[in-house]
């Protein structure tokens, strides 16, 4: 299986399009919808990229896939499947997440609670066949309990789990985040063979550094600067809670939530035609 990686630079969001040449079946992990805040535009850019890559190859795509609900950017999903079809997949843990912000966006009458906005919840150890490829879905919470990552031949695809190894880790402030339980979930992946290659959901890279998105598993094991092989769950644990403390909010948190929980969805329109994303005036502050 073939790999292509597409970065967004306004998101640092790494999109990935795999493939097999032999079927002409694809797989893409975490598209990326454009959206400006200031003026509620949204933009394809990105996802067209996407598209242009699919069908200049003349592929078939089998699977959208969500590594799990982003609070940093809005799915591109709802926009691909319509214009290159595929069923659009997502941890079945996503019923958990529906049930804590749906009642705080007051959406339930377009954003369903038991996860049907989505063609197909994934389990752990389930999987996926494409052409002649099977990719292993591994349920990996921590970040979200939502959270999966893709395992296929030499390469697994861990959304935020683990970033590069000098960037270290997703955060585990948001509700339903748990540092202990994203401690096990990289310990699961730490007992995969030291060559597997780890494709990372974002870069953030040090100043210095040109964006990267690819490590070794023994890379992580070895060096990551938060989560190596040689530090206990406990200071694993204290480590990441400084750094969650005070973090501030993601800018897109608010719309990208809404959108992402309804598989790219921008739900029902009002009277006057036009779909809202709605910002709950000081409600975060509650939670």
């Amino acid at each position: 299986m073939e790999i292509k990686s597409f970065f967004d630079t306004r998101t640092a969001t790494l999109t990935y399009v795999l493939y097999e040449s032999a079927s002409g079946e694809a797989v893409i992990i975490d598209p990326v919808l454009g959206y400006d805040q200031s003026s509620g535009m949204t933009d394809v850019q990105a996802a067209d990229e996407v598209i242009t890559f699919i069908k200049e190859r003349h592929l078939l795509v089998r699977w959208i896939l969500e590594t799990h609900v982003h609070a940093d950017h809005l799915t591109a999903a709802c926009y691909l499947k319509k214009h290159l079809g595929g069923k659009i997949a997502i941890g079945a843990q996503i019923q958990k997440v529906l049930n804590f912000w749906v009642p705080f966006f007051n959406s339930v009458k377009d954003t369903p609670l038991d996860g049907s906005q989505f063609d197909v919840l994934l389990h752990h150890h389930q999987t996926l066949v494409v052409g002649g490829c099977v990719i292993q879905v591994l349920h990996t919470p921590g970040h979200t309990p939502v959270c999966c990552s893709f395992f296929v031949h030499d390469a697994i695809f861990v959304g935020d789990t683990l970033f590069m190894p000098d960037v270290g880790t997703a955060r585990t402030d948001f509700p339903g985040g748990n540092a202990g339980i994203l401690y096990d979930s990289i310990q699961k992946l730490f007992q995969l063979p030291d060559d597997i290659k780890v494709y990372v959901g974002h870069d953030y890279p040090p100043q210095g550094r040109e964006v990267r998105w690819v490590s070794s598993l023994r890379q992580q094991k070895e060096s990551n600067i938060l989560a190596s092989e040689n530090i206990s769950r406990k200071e694993f644990i204290q480590k990441r809670q400084e750094r969650d403390l005070h973090k501030p909010v993601p800018q897109l948190l608010l719309p990208a939530l809404q959108v992402n929980l309804r598989a790219g969805s921008f739900g029902l329109p009002e009277e006057n035609g036009f779909q809202y994303i709605k910002i709950p005036v000081n409600g975060l502050g509650r939670l």
